[in-house]
C-alpha cells in the first residue's frame, strides 16, 4: 500500500486507548500515515494523547472521542462529531474489545455482560450507527477484529468467544445487505498478539508464555503490524470485491 492508499478517506478507529494493547493505535496511525482523516475511539479518557501524537507523527488530522461504545448515546455522539467535522465516515475498524477470560462456570452475569458489552454490542452500535452515512454516500468498508480463538477452541475462552462470534455472524449478514451500496464488512481474527503485556509475560513467566506460543506452527505470535496490514488491506477502496469474510491472521493455528 502507497503513501496515500487512503487520501482524502475519514476512518474511525475503536479501542484505540492508552490500555489497549496499541493495536488499535497502530491501526489508527497507519490509516493517518496513508492520507485518511481519523476519529480515535476509546473507553479511555487518554485516547486523546494518542489523536495528538497520531497527528503530531502523520500530519493527519485527528479527533477523540471517549466513554463506552457498548453504550448508544456515546456512539452516536462519536459519529455525528465526525460526521460535523468531515462530513463523510469511509471507514470503520471495530477493534474495541477485551473480554474476561476465566472458566465458563466461573463467570457471573456481570462478567458475561462486560464480556457482551466490550466485544459485541460495542460492533454492533458502530455499525448501527455508522452505516446509515456509508449507504447515503454509497461507499463503505467496514472491518471488524475477531479472534482466532473461535477456530481454535482455547481454553477458558467461551464468554469471549460468544461475543467475538456475534461479531462475525453480524458480518457475515450485514456484507449481504450491505453489498450494493459498495459497502464490504470483513473480519480479522488474529491468533496471540505479540502485545506489550504478552511481552511483559515472556518475562514473568516464560514458560506459560512458550507454552501459548508452541500451539502456533510457526512459533510465535502475530506482530501488530501483521494485524495492521490485514486490516489495512480489507479497508482499502481496491478490496471492495472481498465481502462477508474472515481473514484469520494465525500463524497456521488453524487451517480450513
Amino acid at each position: 500500500m502507497s503513501a496515500h492508499t487512503f487520501e482524502g478517506q475519514v476512518a474511525i478507529v475503536t479501542g484505540a486507548g492508552k490500555g489497549t494493547g496499541g493495536v488499535g493505535r497502530a491501526i489508527a496511525m497507519r490509516l493517518a500515515a496513508e492520507g485518511a482523516r481519523v476519529m480515535v475511539a476509546d473507553v479511555d479518557p487518554r485516547v486523546a494523547e494518542n489523536a495528538a501524537e497520531i497527528a503530531a507523527a502523520t500530519g493527519a488530522e485527528t479527533a477523540a472521542a471517549a466513554g463506552s461504545l457498548a453504550d448508544e448515546a456515546n456512539v452516536q455522539a462519536m459519529v455525528a462529531a465526525t460526521i460535523a467535522r468531515w462530513g463523510r465516515v469511509d471507514i470503520l475498524v471495530n477493534n474495541a474489545g477485551g473480554g474476561i477470560i476465566r472458566p465458563f462456570l466461573e463467570h457471573d452475569a456481570a462478567s458475561l455482560t462486560e464480556t457482551l458489552a466490550r466485544n459485541l454490542w460495542t460492533a454492533i452500535w458502530c455499525c448501527h450507527k455508522v452505516l446509515p452515512h456509508m449507504v447515503r454516500q454509497n461507499y463503505g468498508r467496514i472491518v471488524n477484529v475477531g479472534a482466532d480463538s473461535l477456530r481454535t477452541g482455547i481454553p477458558n475462552h467461551a464468554g469471549y468467544n460468544a461475543a467475538k462470534g456475534g461479531v462475525i455472524g453480524m458480518s457475515v449478514a450485514l456484507a449481504r445487505d450491505f453489498a450494493a451500496h459498495d459497502i464490504t464488512v470483513n473480519t480479522v481474527s488474529p491468533c496471540l498478539i505479540k502485545t506489550e503485556r504478552f511481552k511483559g509475560l515472556q518475562q514473568t513467566d516464560p514458560a506459560l508464555a512458550a507454552r501459548f506460543e508452541a500451539v502456533i506452527p510457526k512459533g510465535r505470535g502475530v506482530e501488530i503490524p501483521e494485524v495492521v496490514d490485514a486490516v489495512c488491506f480489507l479497508a482499502r477502496r481496491e478490496s471492495g470485491f472481498i465481502t462477508g469474510q474472515e481473514l484469520s491472521v494465525n500463524g497456521g493455528s488453524a487451517m480450513p
